[in-house]
């Protein structure tokens, strides 16, 4: 039997390294390709079995109907979004997988890392160090100890980071569409979490329902000083509202490991050029502002599972028939749908 093929887009060193790594009996021919997948580069699909693909990718209805029309069977995400991808206009096309959990360690541990260095100023107390400037002077932070975080969203990484938190003895407040069944957290109203929280900290999807949550109406309700973290899905918030929230000194710190423009500018080296993206050009000169690329889910470990449950889900899919990370418009949107993954959607 020939080797099943993957067309693996938006390829960086990491990703290589890892995937080499879980394929190192070649069970699979993988071709990396720098480019992301778009209308324009679904071609370089053509006589693939699958593609392989990451958040920026744009798995539209037009790139699913080239795909279709080459003969891909998969399209494999090797994260676990995938509002990139229009799910319902797939179905029947070509099936979608994806890795619903990496490392929520990483991208918890990111979101606290980012915090702790905005309101201890560790940041700044690094870059005057660097030239022997020693002055304590605008460093002064704030203790975590007795703050109120809510916390938007308390799947695995969610709840995680609300086991840090109690480690610093802070008060938690929660809102989830699903609360966790005794869990033990406090499940309140998004209008009583604005009210009520020192930080917020987002871990949840992006769906349309969500879309700009964090908005010029929600940031009025908030406490002035408020610091947020988002670290899920940069449109989770409106970046011009943020801006003026920043300006008028309602939000006293934002850590942004997303950003809702980021598909063109992230994981990219633009240090030698002009970014034409006034918004985060803005955001990023603001001194209270902290800005990584995506970068929350990059370790060891998370590459590692990303790797490995990736192909496993090729392998299941072709060879076992079952999909248990398969992502399908209709299970999520169907209440009476019995469907247990325990073989393919359509």
């Amino acid at each position: 039997m020939d080797k099943l093929k993957i067309a693996f887009f938006d390829a960086k060193d990491y990703d290589k390294q890892s995937f080499i790594e879980s394929n190192a009996d070649g069970e699979f021919d993988i071709t990396f390709l720098e480019t992301r997948l778009t209308s324009d580069t679904v071609k370089l699909a053509e006589g693939c079995d699958i593609v392989c693909v990451f958040v920026n990718d744009d798995i539209n209805r037009d790139v699913i109907d080239k795909l279709s029309e080459l003969g891909v069977k998969l399209v494999a995400l090797r994260c676990a979004g995938y509002n990139n991808v229009d799910v319902e206009y797939a179905y029947g096309k070509v099936h979608i997988v994806r890795v619903p959990a990496y490392s929520p360690y990483a991208v918890a541990e990111h979101a606290m890392a980012l915090l702790l260095t905005s309101i201890r100023r560790i940041h700044k107390a690094y870059i005057r160090t660097k030239d022997f400037n020693f002055s304590l002077n605008g460093l002064t932070g704030f203790d975590l100890h007795g703050k109120t975080v809510g916390v938007i969203g308390t799947g695995k990484i969610g709840r995680i980071f609300i086991d840090i938190c109690r480690g610093f003895g802070m008060n938690i407040i929660a809102y989830d569409k699903f609360p966790a069944a005794d869990s033990g957290i406090e499940y309140v109203s998004l209008d009583e979490l604005w009210e009520r929280s020192d930080i917020i900290s987002f871990h949840c999807p992006l769906t349309e329902e969500n879309r700009h949550m964090v908005n010029t109406d929600t940031i009025a309700k908030m406490k002035k000083g408020v610091v947020l973290i988002n670290t899920s899905r940069g449109a989770l918030i409106d970046s011009e509202a943020l801006l003026e929230g920043i300006k008028q000194r309602k939000i006293g710190a934002a850590c942004l490991d997303v950003y809702e423009e980021e598909s063109n500018i992230f994981f990219h080296d633009y240090s030698g050029h002009i970014v034409n993206d006034d918004t985060l050009a803005r955001l990023i000169s603001m001194p209270n502002v902290i800005v990584t690329s995506h970068q929350a889910f990059l370790t060891n470990e998370a590459l590692k599972n990303i790797a490995d449950t990736t192909l496993e889900n090729i392998r299941g899919f072709f060879a076992k028939d079952t999909c248990p990370n398969e992502v399908c418009y209709k299970c999520a949107n169907l209440a009476n749908c019995k469907q247990t993954h325990e073989k393919k959607c359509f």
